[in-house]
């Protein structure tokens, strides 16, 4: 058996062992070093991932762009754990409204388990977040959030070098390949265009924070999203991220263009 048939039918940590012993047997192949890189990234362990990804650069200069900025999604995912378990706030794109400064109080009071008042303060900021319209893949919305309620009108997204929220108010338009790799299942690349016209680069996390730890292989491997409901009507993602419209719901890796409508 390869490691890539253990991948294929989710059996995660066969295929690490596998995988583990093929670099072990091979410690000069870029390749193969790459591929652990992505495998370490699926299950959240971060530090042996980025461990990985620098020999692989040193192993293949070409490598180097893909080093450079998969070490931002890596440190990106450091920052969201903290930011999710209440430690810290995220860096938010654009000018701060009041509902999104309820918003993170309300992600702060889930980290503690206070959730009758995150619920209140969530629904103040939902009811205070203008909606906004445009298009999903050709398909038109009136309004569009995350449908993880603690996301709600915002998007996480790891860009110009962090890990960040913006709110979609702040977005022109969200441009997505298809996944074509392991490490697509961990962070999707994104063209972002911003509302004043500005343009970057970056990742939007294709999973629900934590889910790298979930007991289902195709939650880790982003093929499907659960919810969890950690209190009575407050239920939470795991798996890949959906995106909801009054139009419909789209799971992030079948999303290929978002476009604003401008305000």
């Amino acid at each position: 058996m390869t490691p890539e048939s253990k991948l294929k039918e989710g059996r995660l940590d066969e295929a690490l062992q596998l995988l583990t012993v093929e670099v072990r047997n091979n410690p000069a192949d870029a390749k193969r070093r790459v591929f652990l890189f992505q495998l370490l990234a699926l299950l959240g362990q971060w530090e042996r991932a980025q461990n990985q990804l620098n020999i692989s650069g040193e192993l293949e200069p070409l490598n180097a762009m893909m080093v450079g900025a998969y070490t931002e999604a890596l440190k990106g995912e450091l920052v969201r754990a903290e930011v999710f378990a209440g430690k810290r706030l995220p860096v938010v794109i654009g000018e701060p409204e009041q509902w999104l400064a309820l918003m993170l109080q309300a992600l702060k009071l889930t980290a503690d388990g206070f959730y009758e008042q995150a619920a209140a303060l969530r629904e103040q900021a939902f009811e205070q977040a203008a909606a906004v319209s445009g298009t999903i893949d050709g398909i038109p919305f009136d309004w569009i959030a995350d449908a993880d309620p603690r996301l709600g009108p915002c998007l996480e997204i790891i860009v110009n070098g962090g890990y960040s929220w913006v709110p979609f108010s702040r977005l022109r338009e969200l441009k997505f390949e298809a996944p074509s790799d392991l490490r697509d299942k961990v962070w999707v690349p994104v063209q972002v265009t911003w509302v004043n016209g500005g343009r970057a680069i970056g990742f939007i996390p294709s999973r629900y924070q934590g889910s790298e730890r979930a007991g289902e292989s195709d939650l880790v491997l982003a093929r499907k999203t659960d919810w969890v409901e950690i209190a009575a009507d407050f239920p939470v993602g795991c798996g890949q991220r959906m995106l909801a419209t009054d139009a419909g719901d789209y799971p992030l890796l079948d999303v290929r263009l978002i476009a604003f409508d401008a305000s």
